[in-house]
């Protein structure tokens, strides 16, 4: 027994000892528990109140409204307007199927729509709104709201959308926008905006910053799950910059109208002194607006594989053989090297080179010509002669001074350089030495060389303003921004070129048009004091061979309209105080005197009834006498 009552009293003593000791580790922990709740609650509190109010309050981008683009007089060419809009919350809607289904019935839901609409539900949390049509009509809307019980979920949304009122009139100008892609993304939080949409080409590209604004911001109270249980505060946005361009609305409709009948055209009117398109077109065009509203898959294919191009802003970006357009420049460089306009060159209607013989336009020959007379009856022979002197080299020189070549720098996207060829650019392009009979054909705007409309523009403002470098834009100025005009202006530097050379040459242009025997007399003005001076020019598309010479050149009206010439024509108005220069291109249009010249007689007599510049300033070569 004693032994028994021995363990006993050990294991009551060992008990003992281990809830004494329990005992004190609790009264430690509570102790650093107690400790830790003080320093969190205490001594570190504002801290974790902060972030505490960061998880309960969310700021939120409002998208700005975006800046118009508005003509020279204040027409408004890109507006916003109410864009009303119907979302889907994907929670509310006990069977998105069946809620999509039954919205069918008022609004036209394609399966391109579904799938999208189902996409983005998928990556979303349910209770974030998902777009599912935007630019409803009024009655949809009705509709939608009188039908609200059967559609649980679905609610319709007041925003804005881009509105283009001259839809393919300006659309080469104005551009478009579109939605922001993953290579647009630049850190700007607003480009993550859904539904948020940018330039994507024309003004509305080149400016896209100027006239997006910057962002406005409300701040809501959201619970756990991030859903918004109230509205705190709200700042508006700033509005994006109004842009205003030098365009002439009127002008440009008129234009776009006189083109609109020809099949692949393009036509440029400027200020030969400011370098302000007043006019721009490329025919056949498209709906800016249907961009903005989201193309089919099959209606962009039928857009991008037309093979008239409408989505090619040609009269920047269309490249031709300029033709006989390219003469004055052989002949600036012919007076440049001391060859006098005065100098005559017999034309029997061809000139032998080696063995190989290259012909003028009319084959019985012109007789004697000088430089006045080859311009108004566009001798082809008389400039073959002329560029054997020369050499290509010169010419070339001469052409890059007067904007071939290379970009002129206009203010829009997808302008291109054409081409003008040098001995060194075949070596290097293809590999063959250059030819004396490539110079002659290079002379009459022939062979390798390629030219915009635009440029055939500014060469034309280049002779008429005396040799200025002017820059052609399109963007007069960012309101409250800066005045782009008068930037411009002070970047036209002088080409060097003679005054009394210049002025012989517009007075040969002078003749194209207002002499009898002038390639453009048929398409000449007649009203006092509006007549206009320039050149014609046809462009081959293919070479005419031996035999078909022989038996008689078929007729470009008889060919198919793929492998009929292009016509050209450049112009200046008016001719006693030239302010106003003018190129029309018709892709396949057949003779330049025919068919482009009458476009830019017709440009030219609606530029001068407008006057947009208002007041002519005296011509820097007026006075000049030879």
């Amino acid at each position: 027994m004693s032994r028994a009552r021995t363990e006993e009293q050990n294991r009551q003593k060992s008990f003992t000892r281990r809830a004494l000791l329990l005992g004190s580790a609790k009264v430690g922990l509570l102790s650093v528990l107690g400790a830790r709740l003080y320093y969190l609650q205490v001594v570190d509190a504002e801290r974790y109140r902060l972030l505490a109010e960061d998880n309960r309050i969310s700021m939120r981008l409002s998208a700005p409204r975006r800046g118009r683009i508005i003509d020279r007089n204040g027409i408004a060419l890109a507006v916003n307007r109410q864009n009303y809009q119907v979302h889907l919350v994907a929670e509310q809607a006990q069977d998105v199927d069946q809620t999509l289904d039954a919205l069918t019935h008022i609004i036209h839901l394609d399966s391109e729509d579904r799938v999208r609409v189902k996409r983005d539900i998928a990556a979303r949390r349910s209770f974030v709104p998902v777009r599912v049509k935007d630019n409803l009509t009024w009655d949809q809307v009705s509709r939608i709201a009188v039908n609200s019980v059967e559609l649980p979920g679905v609610f319709v949304e007041a925003g804005q959308s881009r509105h283009y009122p001259y839809g393919p009139t300006l659309a080469h100008i104005v551009g478009y926008v579109g939605a922001v892609s993953e290579q647009d993304l630049t850190g700007d939080p607003v480009l993550e905006l859904p539904g948020f949409r940018i330039g994507k080409n024309g003004i509305e590209k080149v400016h896209d910053e100027e006239l997006r604004g910057r962002a406005g911001n409300t701040q809501v109270e959201v619970n756990a799950v991030g859903r918004v249980m109230q509205q705190i505060s709200r700042v508006e946005g700033q509005p994006g910059h109004d842009v205003e361009l030098t365009l002439d609305m009127g002008l440009q409709n008129y234009a776009h109208q006189r083109l609109i009948g020809e099949r692949s055209a393009s036509a440029i009117v400027m200020d030969a002194f400011t370098g302000d398109v007043l006019s721009l077109v490329s025919v056949p065009s498209y709906d800016p607006s249907a961009f903005t509203r989201g193309l089919s898959s099959s209606d962009w294919r039928s857009l991008v594989e037309d093979p008239l191009s409408p989505l090619s802003n040609k009269a920047i970006s269309g490249q031709y053989a300029p033709g006989s357009t390219f003469k004055m420049v052989v002949s600036l460089a012919a007076m440049e090297h001391h060859i006098g306009p005065q100098e005559e060159v017999y034309c029997p209607g061809y000139m032998d080179l080696g063995n190989h013989r290259f012909h003028c336009w009319r084959r019985g020959g012109h007789g004697r010509m000088h430089m006045r007379d080859a311009i108004k009856q566009s001798c082809d022979v008389y400039f073959y002669d002329i560029a054997k002197r020369l050499g290509i080299d010169a010419i070339a020189s001469m052409a890059r001074r007067m904007g071939f070549g290379q970009t002129v720098g206009i203010d829009l996207p997808s302008e291109r350089t054409g081409l003008m060829p040098t001995e060194d650019w075949k070596l290097a392009n293809i590999g063959e030495r250059w030819q004396g009979g490539e110079t002659l054909i290079q002379a009459i705007g022939q062979g390798y060389m390629l030219a915009t409309p635009l440029q055939l523009a500014v060469m034309t403002a280049r002779l008429v303003n005396g040799g200025k470098a002017i820059r052609p834009h399109v963007t007069r100025r960012i309101v409250g921004v800066e005045n782009i005009t008068e930037e411009v202006k002070e970047e036209s530097p002088d080409l060097g070129l003679m005054p009394l050379q210049v002025k012989s040459i517009l007075d040969a242009m002078d003749a194209v048009c207002n002499e009898q025997r002038g390639t453009a007399y048929s398409a000449r003005i007649h009203l006092p004091g509006w007549e206009m001076g320039g050149k014609t020019g046809t462009s081959q598309v293919r070479r005419i061979t031996a035999s078909e010479r022989a038996a008689g050149i078929v007729r470009n009206e008889d060919l198919p309209w793929r492998r009929r010439d292009h016509a050209l024509f450049v112009g200046y108005a008016p001719v006693h105080n030239p302010r106003y220069v003018c190129s029309v291109v018709v892709e396949h249009g057949g003779g330049g005197g025919s068919v482009a010249a009458p476009i830019a007689r017709d440009l030219l007599i609606e530029t001068q009834r407008r006057d947009p510049m208002d007041a002519m300033p005296p011509s820097p070569l007026a006075g000049l006498k030879e």
